[in-house]
C-alpha cells in the first residue's frame, strides 16, 4: 500500500509544481507560499478530525514534538526556496534540482539513522545525480 501512496505523492508533487508556477506569477513568492500553506494547514487538520486522529495529541512526547517542529521549519524553508525558484526558473530545472534531495536524504539517513547504503542505492544515486546535472545544466 505504501507504493500507492508514494505514487499519489509523486502525482500531487507534480501538480504542485505546475499549479505553483502558474499561481506565483505576478506576486511575491513568500506571499504565495503563505497562501498555499493556509490550504495545506486546513487540509491536514481536516484529515486529522475526519479520521479521529486528534485523540492522539495527548500521546505526543516532547522528543517527537521537537523533531516535528524542526521538520516543520525545514519544510517551511524548503517551500519558501522552492516557490522563489519556481518564480524565476524553469519548472523542469527547479523540480529536478529539488528532487536531488533524494541523494541528500540517502546520505543523511545513513549518517543519522544508520540506514545502509546498498550497491543498488548507490548506483541509483549516481544515476540521479547524473540526470540532475543533465537536466539542470
Amino acid at each position: 500500500m505504501w507504493a500507492v501512496y508514494a505514487g499519489l505523492s509523486a502525482l500531487f508533487a507534480s501538480l504542485t509544481a505546475i499549479l505553483g508556477k502558474i499561481g506565483v506569477q505576478g506576486i511575491n513568492s513568500n506571499l504565495a507560499t503563505a497562501i498555499r500553506t493556509i490550504f495545506v494547514l486546513v487540509m491536514a487538520w481536516g484529515m486529522v478530525f475526519t479520521t479521529g486522529a486528534q485523540a492522539g495529541m495527548k500521546d505526543i512526547g516532547g522528543r517527537s514534538l521537537v523533531f516535528l517542529m524542526l521538520s516543520g521549519l525545514a519544510t517551511g524553508a524548503s517551500w519558501l526556496c522552492y516557490y522563489k525558484a519556481l518564480q524565476v526558473g524553469q519548472v523542469a530545472k527547479v523540480v529536478t534540482i529539488d528532487k536531488f534531495s533524494l541523494i541528500l536524504t540517502f546520505l543523511l539517513a545513513a549518517l543519522f539513522l544508520g540506514e545502509k547504503l546498498t550497491l543498488k542505492t548507490l548506483l541509483g544515486g549516481v544515476l540521479i545525480t547524473v540526470g540532475t546535472l543533465v537536466v539542470a545544466l
